[in-house]
């Protein structure tokens, strides 16, 4: 049986990274007869690594569907990239949540404010297990999401979480983490489903990263007063936490803090589960992008404020 249910997720598997090949085929066509379209359009000389396919692109365009396209403008659904969070909304995620391994006192207290964070969340203690037999327990169980969180010295630095089954896996470093108990005049944590704010997420990679933090969260009721901002400042992700309540008749708000605080920053992103890391396709390596001569910011160059 075990054998049959590993070789079912390799086909899976395989038939996954196929779509997600045929998916950037066409893409890379599509922005070529883009190219040409436009250059014929404006009067412009067609790009030189074009001119010789630019009949058959342009007589193979005739044929293109719109429908895809405007439907991604309309909000529909894109089949591109993020097509792993199809679902996502339909029903609600399934967290595992677990520390490294010897965990200090400190990541284990942020581990249960994290855990309080999610909805429909579960804790385990990370043990002996390795990463391979708490992913398959995970795929067993009908987890979606997989998360770690790491440590240096007894300060919580770290953050991996991996969609499943199939990925993507994110890697964020975290930074300036206050915990609920550090924060003055905190107010009590509440277990409704959060509304979610994302502010200055501009570019593709950005919004890549919107969905990943975003999925994490069931859809919430409408009347929900519980509210979870991730602002993009400088390609850091400022995370807080609020409570509000309507004051003097429902003419104004007041909002109060409750916790945690801390800063997120992508590092890597890899097209595959957390135990595939050394097969895997890298999506997104901040190492690729560090020998700029001017900082190039990813996520946008507007600032919030």
């Amino acid at each position: 049986m075990a054998d049959f249910s590993i070789k079912r997720q390799a086909r899976l598997r395989r038939e996954f990274l196929y779509r997600k090949s045929l998916e950037d085929r066409y893409a890379r066509m599509q922005k070529k007869k883009d190219t040409i379209k436009s250059s014929i359009q404006e009067g412009s000389e067609i790009p030189n690594h074009l001119k010789k396919k630019a009949i058959s692109l342009m007589e193979n365009g005739e044929w293109d569907d719109e429908g895809p396209r405007l439907a991604a403008e309309l909000g529909g659904e894109d089949n591109d990239i993020d097509d792993e969070y199809r679902w996502a909304g339909v029903n609600d995620p399934k967290i595992v949540l677990t520390t490294s391994r010897d965990p200090s006192s400190k990541l284990k207290a942020f581990a249960k404010e994290i855990k309080l964070l999610f909805p429909n969340c579960q804790r385990i203690n990370r043990g002996g297990n390795e990463t391979k037999q708490l992913i398959e327990a995970c795929r067993a169980n009908d987890v979606t999401d997989f998360i770690i969180v790491h440590e240096t010295r007894g300060r919580p630095d770290g953050l991996i979480i991996c969609h499943l089954p199939f990925g993507p896996t994110s890697y964020f470093t975290l930074n300036d983490v206050v915990m609920r108990h550090d924060i003055p005049d905190i107010g009590t944590m509440s277990e409704q489903y959060p509304q979610l704010l994302f502010n200055n997420f501009k570019t593709k990679l950005a919004e890549r990263t919107m969905n990943v933090l975003k999925y994490l969260f069931p859809v919430p009721k409408p009347s929900s007063t519980r509210v979870v901002s991730f602002t993009n400042y400088d390609d850091w992700i400022l995370f807080r936490q609020h409570m509000y309540k309507k004051v003097d008749g429902g003419k104004t708000y007041e909002l109060s803090e409750i916790g945690p605080r801390f800063s997120m920053h992508l590092y890597k992103i890899i097209r595959g589960t957390l135990e595939q890391v050394q097969a895997a396709e890298v999506e997104y390596d901040k190492k690729s992008h560090l020998n700029t001569q001017r900082k190039r910011m990813l996520f946008s160059s507007e600032d919030p404020w």
